[in-house]
């Protein structure tokens, strides 16, 4: 049994005039006879009761034609799916990212992106940076929102927002009033900070204490940076974290600037070189739309 017959018979079958349906088909009424004789006989039902003055369906042909209207109707509906999936407008996004991201433009990225693409489904997955990295390898999530760019022979990085890293110190602390400061002046403090064997991100905080002379006294070590900031706000350490992440803490810390060049504050967005879904074209054009629109906040208070 072949579409084409469907298709054929669907129309005859609307139509009950041979030459009025080969018309609709643009083919003559030979091919058409044809085909319907062979979809019958396939079957091993009569289809149509024709004579030289009348044609009309049959009691199976009527309840075939039933299902036949349905299967037509799925595949045209299969067919703008797939041409949607093709374009970008539909499918799915799986995205790897750390808790922190929640803190900064990422929700605002995905309420923007499907609500211009609400055919795509967008599935968030925390994780942190290592597992996120090894997920994009192994084609389990698309897209990496990462603080630490990756580029090699299998992913890139788009950049997407500046995110420099700030100074979390507790409410009443002796630098609390200071809005700029220098590792250096860090020097004698208890930190908190992140867990090296999962994120790269902690992993260049350490090696830039140790470039700047800082050697670290650790009180502890956490996988998120809201774990960070409120045990900064409990009084147990200070803390190296991304701006964007302070801002949900409001007066309960105090946020002072370090120097730009202490590591790279970028947030980027880690895919494959070889994209595998069309819709992830779209959500990257939003994410760095979004970055663009972000504005300076101020360095400490």
């Amino acid at each position: 049994m072949e579409l084409r017959q469907l298709r054929y018979f669907a129309v005859l079958a609307e139509e009950l005039n041979f030459t009025r349906a080969a018309a609709r088909l643009h083919i003559s009424q030979p091919p058409l006879s044809l085909q319907i004789a062979q979809l019958e006989r396939e079957l091993d039902v009569r289809l149509f009761d024709r004579n030289n003055r009348r044609v009309a369906l049959t009691e199976a042909g009527a309840a075939f034609l039933n299902d036949v209207r349905l299967t037509l109707g799925r595949l045209a509906d299969a067919t703008l799916r797939a041409r949607d999936v093709d374009q970008g407008f539909a499918g799915r996004i799986e995205i790897g990212l750390s808790g922190s991201h929640f803190m900064g433009p990422v929700p605002a990225l995905i309420a923007r992106y499907t609500q211009r693409h609400p055919q795509v489904s967008v599935l968030l997955n925390e994780m942190n940076p290592a597992a996120q990295l090894e997920a994009l390898r192994g084609h389990r999530i698309d897209v990496s929102i990462s603080r630490t760019k990756v580029d090699d022979e299998v992913l890139q990085s788009v950049p997407l927002w500046s995110d420099p890293v700030m100074a979390a110190l507790p409410r009443g602390h002796a630098l609390s009033n200071r809005r700029r400061l220098k590792l250096a002046d860090l020097a004698n403090e208890t930190f908190v900070m992140l867990r090296q064997e999962t994120s790269g991100f902690a992993r260049a905080l350490v090696q830039a204490c140790a470039q700047a002379g800082v050697a670290l006294r650790v009180a502890q070590t956490v996988a998120e940076v809201p774990a960070q900031l409120a045990l900064v706000e409990a009084g147990l350490g200070v803390a190296l974290v991304p701006r964007s992440a302070c801002q949900q803490f409001g007066d309960r810390i105090a946020v002072c600037a370090l120097p730009a060049n202490l590591v790279n504050g970028m947030v980027y967005a880690v895919t494959h070189r070889q994209g595998e879904r069309r819709a992830l074209e779209p959500f990257l054009r939003a994410a760095v739309e979004i970055g663009q629109e972000q504005r300076p906040i101020p360095g400490c208070g």
